[in-house]
């Protein structure tokens, strides 16, 4: 079940009491099941109200592109949701490159904290 918006719970409050506040009122019942079916009463159109109180709506589908237009937005979004991952070799094969001479491997030196 979704949450009630705002919208739902100030209305259904604002109901609640003004329509129990104008009942008893206007019924100047001092009896104790009177004020509970008032009570309940108020209540119930409180909760009717808060319900009917319409839900917002989704935004509009975008209207389809000319065929230009959509493939340049179509690249121009491929690009834009890419994420840049780091590429690293885990053994270097010599022999794929002979030309390349071979180095030892030397540690590297990074400066200490401050």
């Amino acid at each position: 079940m979704p949450r009630p918006t705002v919208a739902q719970l100030t209305y259904g409050t604002v109901t609640v009491v003004c329509s129990a506040l104008a009942m008893l009122l206007l019924s100047q019942a001092s009896s104790t099941p009177g004020i509970a079916v008032i009570t309940f009463a108020a209540l119930g159109l409180g909760l009717l109200v808060a319900l009917t109180v319409p839900l917002p709506q989704r935004a509009p589908e975008p209207v389809a592109e000319p065929a230009a237009t959509a493939a340049t937005t179509a690249t121009a979004t491929a690009t834009e949701d890419r994420i840049p991952v780091q590429r690293t070799v885990l053994t270097a094969d010599p022999a794929a490159h002979p030309s390349r001479p071979t180095r030892p491997a030397r540690p590297v030196r990074e400066p200490a904290g401050p």
